[in-house]
């Protein structure tokens, strides 16, 4: 490697959204159930409405709304909503945009750990892009481990980590429901980050959030630590256009807005959400299918003696299995055209259409014989 690059990097891998090579002919049919997108497409009437904005509202030799002015104002009152929270409890300055939430998370370990010693805490398995994002900052990080039947948090063991840290952890990092394994936070371990001290900023990625329901939003106007990340990539149709954002006391989202780049979501992404927050009775609709389709899912794998299902509370199951073995299941539902993601030693199952739930089923009534 060039002398000039920081040879850390080397260390380790960057994040993958794509499976291994199929070897083989190429599946007739290829359903995308590796990444938790909605398997339905933007309505026409949407996409037509879109399509309008672009040709007599947007100007493409202009840069976009640096501020995200209209967007912001738009994201608080659906925030206040999807919280059953009085309408005046969240607003625009409470919101932070980004191009994905990734974005936001990259903001955050800027404003938290860069220039001083910092590290965060992730409890795997978990999403692999806090520690991949923190990594390429040169920022530790710490990890407690989960319960191998439940993934519930290890909240004594994540006490005695942070109390012992040789490196200050500055941010923990949960998903609610969390990535891959579907459960929400319980009881005990919101209890636990609602008593940590106000120098570890608590970050709860709500990602999933329309299709569990389960927010912690309430906690940002109460505590000065609390933030919750959420997207429009999923429940909202929009993983094109890469649209997060971020709800935090109004203190934080000012220094956010101070390390995000400039004009960093482009005038249609912009336009996009803004549309998808309009339609959002329409979007939101297809949410009871996919749940059911879930529950479709969950109880026919159940019924394979050698396969370990999950209950979920998001858009995908996280199984393993024992014969094959887990990652022979991937590799074989792979090369039949069934796309799923090999992560924390299970697959991670996106719930798709009925069709590519049909599929789904049989390719793995195949495999297990």
């Amino acid at each position: 490697m060039s002398s000039f690059l920081r040879p850390d990097l080397a260390e380790f891998a960057a994040y993958s959204a794509h499976g291994p090579e199929a070897s083989g002919a190429s599946p007739e049919i290829i359903d995308s159930l590796d990444t938790n997108e909605c398997p339905y497409d933007l309505p026409e009437d949407l996409k037509a409405k879109l399509a309008w904005m672009y040709q007599q509202e947007i100007a493409a030799n202009r840069y976009p709304d640096g501020g995200h002015g209209a967007l912001k104002g738009a994201i608080a009152p659906y925030v206040n909503e999807s919280a059953a929270l009085p309408a005046d409890t969240v607003s625009a300055d409470h919101i932070s945009v980004g191009n994905g939430s990734d974005e936001l998370i990259r903001s955050l370990l800027i404003a938290t750990c860069t220039g001083r010693a910092g590290a965060i805490l992730v409890a795997s398995p978990t999403f692999s892009m806090y520690g991949i994002l923190a990594q390429t900052l040169g920022i530790p990080v710490v990890t407690v481990p989960r319960d191998p039947d439940t993934f519930a948090v290890d909240t004594v063991q994540a006490q005695v980590v942070i109390a012992q840290s040789a490196v200050p952890v500055r941010v923990v990092f949960m998903v609610h429901p969390n990535s891959p394994t579907a459960n929400p936070l319980t009881p005990q371990e919101l209890d636990w980050l609602r008593q940590l001290p106000p120098e570890v900023l608590v970050v709860v990625d709500e990602a999933y959030f329309e299709f569990s329901q389960h927010t912690t939003v309430a906690d940002v106007p109460q505590r000065d630590n609390w933030v919750v990340t959420r997207t429009f990539s999923k429940a909202f149709r929009l993983a094109a256009h890469r649209v997060g954002y971020a709800i935090a006391p109004p203190a934080l989202t000012q220094v956010l807005e101070k390390v995000r780049l400039p004009y960093n979501l482009p005038s249609f992404s912009q336009a996009a959400a803004l549309v998808a927050l309009r339609g959002r009775l329409q979007l939101l609709s297809v949410i009871p299918e996919i749940l059911a389709q879930r529950q479709r899912l969950y109880d026919a794998l159940t019924q394979h003696p050698d396969l370990t299902v999950w209950p979920s509370a998001a858009n995908f199951l996280y199984v393993r299995a024992t014969a094959p073995d887990t990652a022979t299941l991937f590799q074989r539902l792979y090369q039949l055209g069934t796309h799923v993601r090999h992560t924390g030693g299970g697959l991670r199952i996106t719930i798709g259409t009925p069709e590519e739930n049909d599929r789904t089923l049989a390719h793995i009534a195949d495999i297990l014989g």
